[in-house]
């Protein structure tokens, strides 16, 4: 847990560049326009869709259709936040994940050289191959949402799932090489999933959860270079703004 507390408190180091700030709030801003739009369209034809399957359609049946409203909404709002969340993702991976790993690359990590493939295909191939599979994990466990915990554990799990999937290959994509990734992901995939699982809880606290995937973006791009620094026995362990 060492590793992810690092990343997470020279994330917070970075924070104090507003230029990192503006990398930050771009996606949250374009994903909450677009789907408060579209919630404002679709929420009661989503909400209907849900009263119409199972398993809200056997609450009807049970003589609490007041319930499955309920459900229903809670189901709606939480699909709709989901793929704003998703769509602030793919645009923190694709467009904003770049600038952040060049900053930071040359400000902070500049003893770390590029061995990788800067590759956009190849990062974009990754980044919707993930939310394919987030949308999928999504849907299929819907109906476990009834089961008490399962609506707030799953969620999180799944969102984890995600970070580690769609910011661990992107941010050592450009500078690991191809044996470096591979030695490097089985020692990483544990720390990395818990990083992927803090930024999860935060991506559930209000107002500042569509700005957590940039901030995943950036927490990754910490912990994947320290990494990588470390694999090639050069470890400067430091926290940004004091001294080693």
């Amino acid at each position: 847990m060492g590793d992810v507390v690092l990343a997470l408190m020279r994330t917070l180091g970075s924070l104090r560049n507003g230029r990192i700030w503006v990398h930050v709030l771009a996606p949250a801003l374009i994903s909450l326009v677009l789907w408060i739009a579209l919630a404002v369209w679709g929420l009661g034809q989503m909400v209907n869709w849900l009263l119409g399957h199972q398993p809200l359609t056997l609450l009807v049946a049970w003589g609490v259709a007041w319930l499955a409203t309920i459900l229903a909404y809670m189901g709606a709002w939480m699909a709709i936040f989901a793929l704003a969340y998703l769509t602030a993702s793919l645009l923190a991976a694709l467009i904003v994940m770049p600038l952040l790993l060049k900053h930071l690359a040359e400000a902070d990590y500049a003893d770390v050289a590029a061995m990788g493939k800067d590759s956009f295909a190849a990062a974009a191939v990754n980044s919707l191959g993930a939310s394919i599979l987030f949308v999928a994990g999504w849907l299929l466990t819907l109906p476990l949402w009834i089961i008490p915990g399962l609506s707030l554990i799953l969620p999180l799990l799944l969102m984890a799932w995600y970070n580690r999937r769609t910011f661990a290959y992107d941010a050592l994509s450009m500078h690991a090489s191809e044996s470096e990734w591979k030695a490097l992901r089985p020692q990483t995939k544990w720390p990395m999933f818990m990083l992927g699982l803090t930024m999860a809880l935060l991506a559930h606290v209000p107002l500042l959860g569509l700005l957590v995937p940039a901030l995943a973006a950036l927490s990754f791009v910490h912990f994947g270079l320290e990494a990588l620094r470390r694999s090639r026995g050069g470890a400067v362990v430091t926290i940004e703004g004091e001294g080693p």
